[in-house]
């Protein structure tokens, strides 16, 4: 019935576009008759107009994969560099929430390993709203940012990772067989804020899925239950995902490595020294304002590659071209 509704509106609304089109074409044959100079700005207006709606549609035909319209799971891990590293992840999980209240996207953070001197060592959130993942999927790879770190002494300019993995959050009604006896479930006391605030008891739960190896966790619940309902969630959208990948392996015959968090892996730079600017590797979109986007303003970065893809033949960032 959702893919119905899916396919209903999709007809519908090209109907409209077309309609307004044929409208359109009929105003410009009478200005060409009767030489109305007057109506060129109306027809010029409603082509303006109809553009942006026509964008709007190619869009959301980049929007019809299976679980596009579904919420989001967003994982963030900074790579190797420590405290400059860990920053990188909070700088990119503030411009994560941020682009979601920009769309006005529910947010709920399950999961936060806090650095030990700043920053994140880690962080799982999942976004509500729609089409969230279809969104998001195009976030999937390692950022990496570009700045004289606030953390050297020196004021010497630094280059760290972050990887983010997102996946979609499977609803009840796909069912992913999941094994009780294939589940190592521990709990611990969940870490955060101290005084008043401080957790003392063990509701924090950490799930390793034994024959993959995949490990998920949740602590932002009081609540152990709560705790391992959220965690389910997130185990069911790896393994899920998990699968999805190797059946595409087999199908397009993939082989190599896994891309580790590192020079030559990333898809977006943010250099804010020596000059200012984010870089999409993949479509070549750039943008100057650097604050304006870890502000939340990724649509030109998103919509960019649901419209056109990785770009071929893009070049791959040189290492000294920041540094």
């Amino acid at each position: 019935m959702k893919r119905r509704a899916f396919i209903n509106d999709t007809l519908e609304r090209n109907d409209k576009l077309k309609k307004r089109l044929d409208d359109i074409a009929g105003l410009a044959e009478i200005v060409d008759e009767e030489e109305d100079t007057g109506m060129e700005a109306e027809i010029f207006s409603e082509l303006t107009a109809l553009s942006a709606q026509i964008r709007k549609t190619e869009l959301a035909s980049m929007l019809s994969g299976e679980h596009d319209a579904d919420n989001a799971i967003v994982e963030i891990h900074p790579g190797a560099g420590g405290t400059e590293s860990q920053d990188w992840g909070d700088i990119l999980l503030r411009m994560y929430l941020r682009w979601a209240e920009r769309r006005k996207f529910k947010t709920q953070v399950i999961d936060l390993l806090p650095g030990e001197e700043a920053g994140i060592k880690s962080a799982t959130f999942i976004v509500t709203g729609e089409y969230a993942y279809g969104y998001l999927r195009a976030e999937i790879g390692v950022h990496r940012l570009v700045r004289i770190s606030p953390f050297d002494s020196a004021k010497r300019r630094h280059t760290s990772f972050c990887s983010v993995a997102v996946t979609p959050e499977i609803t009840d009604d796909i069912e992913i067989d999941i094994r009780e006896d294939d589940l190592k479930i521990d709990t611990y006391r969940s870490s955060g804020a101290g005084g008043q605030h401080v957790n003392v008891t063990d509701s924090a739960i950490r799930i390793t899925h034994l024959p993959t190896g995949v490990v998920v966790s949740c602590q932002n619940e009081r609540s152990q239950y709560k705790n391992k309902a959220s965690a389910m969630k997130v185990l069911k959208g790896k393994l899920y995902a998990l699968e999805e990948d190797k059946r595409r392996e087999k199908l397009e015959g993939l082989t190599g490595e896994k891309k580790g968090i590192q020079w030559g892996s990333q898809i977006r730079s943010y250099v804010l020294q020596p000059y200012q600017m984010v870089k999409d590797l993949r479509t070549r979109i750039e943008v100057g304002d650097v604050n304006r986007v870890l502000d939340g303003d990724l649509d030109a970065f998103i919509e960019g590659y649901l419209l056109k893809g990785p770009t071929k033949g893009a070049p791959v960032e040189d290492e000294n071209e920041a540094e």
